[in-house]
């Protein structure tokens, strides 16, 4: 089968992540998924070399990218979408259950009292059902919580779905539960809604974590996921499924930047409010003994 559109991937080797450029071939519209801000912890810097490689692709294929649309708030990498937004003159949309995290983390981070969990940091606020019509493109969005309370994946013309951190590569198996509002029993359940979709449906992750051995990869397909998936191929029932997550996040070190990114991204990629005297800061959360 012929795709009408066309899937660019750009690898951020850092965090091991992808982002995506999907574009329709007769109106070159396109939306961006999941772009990532490069920054350093250990001076606080932050540049735009990744996201700029997607602004120059944009614009070397004369691309009209209307969004930036997120699949859930990473905790792995900082979020270039505000950069990309005034970037390209596009909006940013996440899934509408963002402001459970919002809620979660202004009370973990004890955030200012102007930052408002409401989703209002964002463009628009999807729904599991809602569509986006984006040239010849239709995107369905499908609510696949259990990561975390808030992820999506983005599902084009029937075709192709852009999953996030729900699925990995087949080698590789699923995502962590492990976070505020996860539930391994949760994931399983959205991983089979995704698993029900026409086997030839190609999915896009967000990671790729390679054995050692084998390139990254970025795209299988919903029968290869059910035929090969290490935790949930056909046969795997949900209780073996949620004693082996909950038994393997258990012994998972936690992101090494999750503290920076979940305080930005929570915000649509925006930095925190600037102090009196004019700097920005990040705050470390400690437990103190």
């Amino acid at each position: 089968m012929t795709s009408s559109f066309h899937v660019q991937a750009f690898l951020d080797n850092d965090s091991e992540t992808f982002s995506y450029v999907v574009a329709d071939a007769a109106t070159k519209k396109a939306v961006v998924i999941d772009p990532v801000l490069d920054f350093d912890p250990k001076s606080g810097r932050t540049v735009t070399d990744s996201a700029q490689k997607i602004a120059d692709y944009v614009e070397l294929e004369q691309l009209d990218v209307e969004w930036i649309l997120e699949t859930h708030a990473h905790a792995d990498h900082l979020s270039a979408a505000p950069f990309l937004r005034d970037t390209l003159s596009a909006k940013i949309g996440i899934g509408e259950h963002i402001t459970r995290v919002q809620d979660i983390f202004k009370k973990l981070f004890n955030l200012e009292k102007s930052f408002l969990p409401d989703g209002s940091q964002f463009s628009r606020l999807f729904k599991d059902g809602d569509t986006l019509t984006v040239g010849n493109m239709t995107l369905r969005v499908m609510h696949t919580p259990g990561h975390t309370p808030a992820d999506l994946a983005y599902i084009i013309n029937d075709e192709a779905a852009f999953v996030g951190d729900t699925l990995f590569m087949p080698d590789v198996g699923t995502a962590r539960c492990d976070f505020p509002g996860g539930s391994a029993t949760t994931l399983y359940q959205s991983i089979q809604k995704l698993l029900s979709m026409p086997e030839d449906t190609a999915i896009y992750v967000c990671h790729d974590y390679p054995p050692e051995g084998r390139e990254h990869r970025f795209r299988t397909t919903v029968a290869e996921q059910k035929a090969e998936n290490r935790h949930v191929r056909d046969g795997i029932s949900e209780g073996e499924f949620v004693s082996m997550r909950e038994t393997r996040d258990a012994g998972l070190a936690m992101p090494r930047l999750i503290l920076p990114s979940i305080q930005v991204n929570i915000r649509a990629g925006e930095m925190p409010p600037a102090e009196d005297n004019g700097t920005v800061y990040l705050k470390i959360p400690i437990n103190k003994l």
